[in-house]
């Protein structure tokens, strides 16, 4: 429990920094780790910005089947499944090549068809037909349904967005933000893609996932992971939570 809470502090001591105007002491969101001593507790941050993921509700199918070949999927089975997403985003009844409607998930079993309108949750994933549990964990850290743009911001993305990216493999995508990490984040000169593409860091953002693990001293740990929004609601929170995960590495 005190392990649970120090995280859940942790988490709160990072969103207080989100709200920071100052540049210079806020906490950058690009999934570095941070470390929060808190009582007699450390807690290990990270922040990524929602715009640094995959759109899952906005990305068109050459992005995904480039993600998915990036993970070692087979090309046709990438260009079906990267379909199957479009068609069960689409609201419609007319399946496109490749893809899958409800008379494909019928013809494969699957009393359930597709949801025709947009994700809700990454999790809903796991229903288009072709998707596994196996690529989805793969890929999951990546994707988002929390934003409204299709373009995954180099600055803030992880490795496995930054793998849906034309001409980039694990090893650049890796580099790169192993080198956007080491780099103090108010300074991103010099930092490119290997297309010679600049990258330049937009202004501030309203969504990020944060996750928080706390340890004390005689080791015991808890984590959380939260997507949360900024900006107070009718209620006058600060901000909401949009996602959350605990316990899940029991």
């Amino acid at each position: 429990t005190q392990a649970r809470l120090a995280a859940e502090a942790g988490m709160n001591m990072a969103i207080l920094s989100l709200r920071d105007p100052d540049a210079m002491t806020r906490l950058t969101p690009d999934g570095r780790p941070f470390s929060i001593k808190y009582r007699d507790a450390n807690v290990e941050v990270q922040i990524t910005d929602e715009r640094g993921k995959v759109n899952i509700n906005a990305v068109d199918e050459p992005t995904l089947i480039k993600l998915f070949t990036s993970f070692e999927v087979e090309q046709d089975v990438a260009v079906s499944l990267a379909a199957a997403i479009r068609d069960w985003t689409d609201p419609d009844e007319i399946e496109r090549a490749y893809g899958a409607e409800f008379d494909t998930y019928e013809a494969n079993g699957m009393p359930v068809g597709p949801g025709n309108r947009q994700f809700i949750m990454n999790e809903e994933l796991l229903q288009v037909i072709g998707m596994s549990w196996e690529l989805y964990k793969q890929i999951e850290p990546g994707l988002t349904v929390h934003t409204s743009s299709s373009k995954v911001e180099a600055a803030f993305a992880p490795v496995q967005a930054m793998m849906a990216m034309p001409e980039i493999t694990e090893d650049d995508a890796l580099n790169f933000v192993a080198e956007r990490q080491s780099q103090d984040a108010t300074d991103t000169a010099g930092l490119t893609l290997p297309s010679g593409e600049v990258v330049m860091a937009p202004g501030r953002g309203l969504t990020y996932s944060i996750f928080a693990k706390a340890t004390l001293p005689n080791g015991v740990w808890d984590q959380i992971e939260a997507t949360i929004r900024l900006g107070g609601g009718g209620d006058g929170k600060p901000y909401s939570i949009l996602r959350w995960r605990e316990g899940f590495h029991h």
